[in-house]
Formats: structure tokens, C-alpha cells, sequence
């Protein structure tokens, strides 16, 4: 670990004592997980901090943790949202992480009075993954139709939807029905031509 990072992991263990649930250095990044209750005080202290000064948010996503490492997965620990945080004052950065405790309806706190670019960035995780963001001034979708069923970055999403739309000559405007394609595993395939490696073969 180099010297900046050894210094900003000891004053995040300092300012945040007995809040952290994990501190890594990974890959030059050093990212923080912190409990659902504790994140909207953590990311003001993030943000205010003399020594921590964050006060840009680069990124927030939505992360379904569902089938990750094919692992068994505790409850609790399958939604989560994701900040990528700089410090333009003292030239670092951190990944903050925290997991909603409902899996079945994932609620957050929102960031969006801490950092006011996080509203569209917020909106984007509620719209793909589902997760509510409590406090966000315009919750709705963003990316999806608005009458759109479902979070397409769920990992129980079907790749092909749930309905379809298509528009109707007889009726003069678009309509929505149950989707007609039969659901199918995406497998790759590869095809190679007969001795494809062999020794010599161009």
C-alpha cells in the first residue's frame, strides 16, 4: 500500500471508529462499507471532514449481489449502492459501499442534499435495480418507459422482458402485451473452421 493510502485508510479508521464494517486496499483503491443507518452521517463526514474534504461524487450504481461468487449470501446483503468519491483538496479517492437490509424492498438514505449531482445518478439505481432512494426530491424513471414493470439490472430480470410493445393499425397507437418470444439461455458459441490451432493451419 503506498504512503497515501496507508494515510487515508488510518484517518478513515480514526474519524469512523467502530462504524466501518471493512476497510480494503485493492488495486490502488481503498473502498469503505458502512450499515444502512450509519451511511447518510458517514457521507456527510466524508463530504465535511477537514482531513477527508470529498467533496466531489464522481458516481453512484446499483449493484445486485443475487448470484455473486456463486456464494450463499446472507440476508441483507443483496442490494447495494455504490459511491466513487474525490477529494480535489487532498488529491484521493474512495469507494464507499453500503447494502440495504430489505432484499425484498431496498431503501437508502439519499445523497442528493450532500451532493446534488447524485439525483439523476440515484435515479438511474432506483430505475435499472430498484432500490429507493428515502428523501430524494424526484424519485421516478429514468432510462425505462413509464409504464415499464420490473428493474432490467435485477439478476431475476428475463433477458427478453416480461411485455412487449408494438404498434397496432387497427387501435392507431402503440400497445403493450405479454411477451411472444419463448425465454432461452444467451450461450455463446464459437465456431471455428476443421483444424483451427493445428500446427501450420493460416
Amino acid at each position: 500500500m503506498s504512503a497515501k493510502l496507508e494515510r487515508l485508510s488510518q484517518i478513515l479508521r480514526i474519524v469512523f471508529d467502530g462504524r466501518l464494517h471493512s476497510l480494503a486496499e485493492d488495486r490502488g483503491e481503498v473502498t469503505i462499507e458502512v450499515s444502512a443507518e450509519d451511511y447518510l452521517e458517514v457521507a456527510r463526514t466524508l463530504r465535511d471532514h477537514a482531513e477527508l474534504r470529498f467533496e466531489q461524487l464522481m458516481d453512484i450504481c446499483g449493484v445486485d449481489y443475487s448470484t455473486y461468487g456463486n456464494a450463499a449470501r446472507e440476508p441483507g446483503r443483496r442490494f447495494a449502492t455504490v459511491l466513487h468519491l474525490l477529494s480535489i483538496e487532498h488529491n484521493w479517492r474512495l469507494r464507499l459501499r453500503v447494502f440495504s437490509a430489505d432484499d425484498d424492498f431496498p431503501v437508502l438514505d439519499s445523497v442528493c442534499e450532500l451532493w446534488p449531482s447524485a439525483n439523476w445518478q440515484e435515479r438511474e439505481a432506483f430505475d435499472l435495480c430498484g432500490i429507493m432512494y428515502s428523501g430524494h426530491p424526484d424519485l421516478r424513471r429514468i432510462l425505462t418507459d413509464y409504464g415499464f414493470v420490473g428493474h432490467p439490472l435485477r439478476k431475476d430480470f428475463p433477458v427478453s422482458g416480461y411485455t412487449e410493445m408494438r404498434y397496432d393499425d387497427e387501435a392507431g397507437r402503440l400497445v403493450y402485451q405479454p411477451v411472444t418470444i419463448e425465454p432461452r439461455e444467451n450461450t455463446p458459441r464459437v465456431v471455428r473452421e476443421a483444424g483451427y490451432g493445428d500446427a501450420g493451419h493460416v
